[in-house]
């Protein structure tokens, strides 16, 4: 069954997205935009809703580029563990994916938010394990320089395991609240975490009861040869940035090997490439749309946008000549420059060409064309084993997701590879994803949990 996920904010994956004149206005902050957005996702039966986040405000130094915005400079936004919390009060069954640095938190604060957070949702909670890409969120922490590549993900490992034990801290039946003994818990049914490491100490316990999940469904977007190994060592899900059916095929066969050999079932891991969907009553229509946003991103915007997808600045080339070598090892986040490169050298493509192109999926996979159009295409991934599911995203907001729910869903729905309703209260339920098992405490008494 194929499995959905949209973005939150308010601007549209394309660039040029708010612009259009059927897209929302005053977007900053809008909290009633985003409970709109998660109310027609949920009607849409998706699985999850995304906010990406970061840690800095993004292209101070690039005035052109900093006043055209887009969802990933974050300007202004919502702290994402807050917005789900008050998202979770208006939908019940969308599963609430966060993102939150292992580079500058803590693991006892994140624990404890993620935990608060599948409380406060009755078991919707879900963590997208980051290690902070961009440079500049190190001066908002008192680092002048960013945190090496490697340093990061070591962290990231310990920071996760640190998590884990901390979820752990309690068993599922500690809580009895016995009025009549007047044992409001059972001191035998909690443990402290004792962990001392190379990045962290930490006593524990948790002050959260057990989680309705166990843990947060956890998702990772890293590419690199650290990310994947972090991601098939943790991660229930991953994003796969993918242009084609190829690469993404690859890239799902690499991380469920990489998961076998970490003592899992390749099952255990399930990929979502992100991609950008135009659907319409024709594909006329749909080109349309399409062209109507691509006239509202002029070379002033799209080679220095394009220069931060590869983090190489292009101002000095020609437009209409080709990249330069992007072969070399940056300090952020690598996979949109190695896939941009591969696509530009495979296809030829001049630097116009390769913005033209990247720009409207930020270097993801583009579906575009009527209902049965984009079903076929979303179809062929799946069928391939290229993707469980996919991150989708509209173009302009909302009438974009609309377009996505109520004409795209029912066809597949038709074709038997999307639910007709949610099947679970929980997201590991609606994902099909055990409950982590608890390996301090005798289980027999819950009967919930899963090894």
């Amino acid at each position: 069954m194929l499995s959905l996920m949209t973005t939150l904010g308010g601007l549209g994956s394309h660039l040029g997205g708010w612009r259009h004149p059927r897209a929302w206005t005053g977007t900053a902050m809008n909290l009633d935009q985003q409970i709109e957005l998660a109310r027609i996702a949920e009607r849409g039966l998706f699985d999850l809703l995304f906010l990406a986040d970061g840690n800095a405000v993004r292209q101070m130094d690039k005035p052109a580029l900093f006043e055209a915005v887009s969802f990933s400079d974050r300007p202004t936004g919502f702290e994402p563990v807050t917005l789900m919390a008050a998202l979770a009060q208006h939908t019940s069954r969308i599963g609430l994916l966060a993102t939150a640095t292992t580079t500058y938190e803590q693991p006892w604060t994140l624990a404890r938010k993620f935990a608060s957070l599948d409380h406060l949702s009755g078991g919707r909670a879900c963590w997208n394990i980051v290690t902070s890409s961009y440079p500049g969120d190190s001066r908002n922490f008192g680092r002048e320089d960013h945190v090496p590549r490697g340093e990061r993900y070591a962290r990231a490992s310990e920071f996760v395991e640190v998590c884990k034990g901390l979820w752990d801290s309690w068993a599922p039946d500690a809580f009895p609240e016995d009025k009549d003994s007047g044992r409001y818990l059972r001191a035998d049914r909690v443990r402290t975490l004792d962990h001392h490491g190379v990045h962290f100490d930490v006593a524990g316990p948790l002050n959260v009861a057990r989680m309705p999940q166990g843990y947060p469904v956890l998702f990772h977007a890293g590419q690199s040869e650290p990310g994947r190994e972090l991601a098939a060592r943790h991660a229930d899900c991953v994003f796969s940035v993918s242009g084609d059916i190829k690469v993404g095929r690859d890239f799902a066969t690499d991380m469920r090997q990489r998961a076998v050999r970490h003592g899992r079932a390749a099952s255990d891991i399930r990929i979502y490439p992100g991609a950008t969907a135009y659907v319409a009553q024709s594909m006329a229509e749909a080109d349309e749309l399409f062209e109507e946003l691509q006239s509202l991103i002029s070379p002033s915007v799209g080679v220095p946008y394009l220069s931060k997808l590869v983090e190489e600045d292009l101002s000095g080339y020609p437009v209409d000549g080709p990249l330069p070598d992007l072969s070399g090892e940056v300090s952020g986040l690598s996979s949109f420059r190695t896939t941009i490169a591969a696509m530009a050298e495979r296809d030829g493509l001049t630097i116009r060409e390769t913005y033209e192109r990247v720009l409207p999926t930020m270097g993801h996979v583009l579906f575009k064309g009527t209902a049965t159009d984009v079903a076929d295409q979303m179809q062929e991934w799946h069928d391939s084993g290229a993707a469980d599911g996919f991150l989708l995203s509209a173009p302009a907001l909302p009438f974009g997701l609309e377009s996505i729910v109520d004409l795209l869903v029912p066809e597949l729905q038709r074709r038997g590879l999307y639910r007709t309703a949610y099947t679970g209260s929980t997201l590991r339920e609606n994902l099909g994803l055990p409950i982590p098992r608890n390996p301090h405490f005798d289980l027999a008494l819950s009967g919930t949990e899963q090894s």
